[in-house]
């Protein structure tokens, strides 16, 4: 997560090779990028179980 990022709010998943999404934060589709649905998989089921955490960073860092 970026501070001064653009709309919606989201965080950036981003691969070991350089490769990476962009996920919404409160739908959690991905926005835009270029990695599969199981390379997303554990970075999809933490932000599930941590949505508040990740719009209250948001929030921060985005006034």
């Amino acid at each position: 997560m970026y501070a001064a990022d653009h709309q919606p709010p989201h965080f950036h998943v981003r691969a070991r090779d350089g490769r990476e999404a962009l996920v919404v934060i409160s739908t959690l589709a991905i926005f835009s990028g270029q990695l599969g649905k199981r390379e997303l998989s554990e970075a999809l089921d933490w932000a599930a179980a941590h949505r508040a955490l990740l719009l209250a960073r948001w929030k921060e860092l985005n006034p």
